[in-house]
């Protein structure tokens, strides 16, 4: 595998390259990946992804597996026991966003059927198919991910700006941000093609 042609973000690190090979662009439907998602990438703000990553199964213990009809139900002692907990980002107003988004998540799902019949509205229902040549150069928001965060603030979520849900379309293959050199670029674009939502 090493020999393997990567996007340049994640060379370098095991734990990088096997969530780039193996994740990162592939079209997301279920909606528990999607909360999972959304949840770690509102904790990213302001960090590297990679910090993320590293928590990302502290962060699957504290938080019940981001089974988000649980955690819309978190009280104060849950949201102490949370702030006590060393394997996870500990940023109260994110912890609180967590519990927040996951009550407004289930509103989305009672009002279409589905989080994720939201989210790909946005974009058609299509991967969007970008040719990034290298990734300094991929954009940080995009006009879908401008309208995807302000839906998602007139909703009522928190931490949803537009850089988080480009980073999100991103990881949920929304788009295809893959550099065009890149091994999963054809895969990821014919896995875009295969879907039907």
């Amino acid at each position: 595998m090493d020999e393997l042609k990567r996007c340049g973000w994640c060379v370098g690190d095991a734990l990088y390259e096997a969530y780039h090979d193996q994740e990162w662009g592939v079209p997301v439907l279920d909606d528990r990946n999607l909360f999972e998602f959304l949840t770690l990438e509102t904790f990213q703000a302001g960090l590297s992804w990679i910090t993320v990553l590293r928590k990302r199964q502290n962060f699957r213990e504290a938080f019940d597996d981001f089974d988000y009809r649980k955690i819309a139900l978190y009280e104060e002692p849950k949201i102490s026991e949370l702030m006590e907990n060393t394997g996870i980002i500990r940023n109260q107003l994110k912890i609180r966003a967590a519990v927040n988004n996951a009550r407004q998540f289930i509103r989305i799902q009672d009002e279409f059927g589905s989080f994720s019949a939201y989210n790909w509205n946005f974009v058609e229902g299509t991967p969007v198919q970008n040719k990034v040549e290298d990734y300094k150069q991929a954009p940080a928001t995009t006009a879908i991910s401008d309208q995807l965060s302000k839906d998602l603030k007139k909703r009522g979520f928190k931490f949803t700006g537009s850089t988080v849900m480009y980073a999100h379309m991103q990881a949920t293959g929304m788009v295809n941000d893959h550099e065009i050199d890149c091994f999963r670029y054809d895969e990821i674009r014919k896995l875009g093609e295969k879907m039907k939502i």
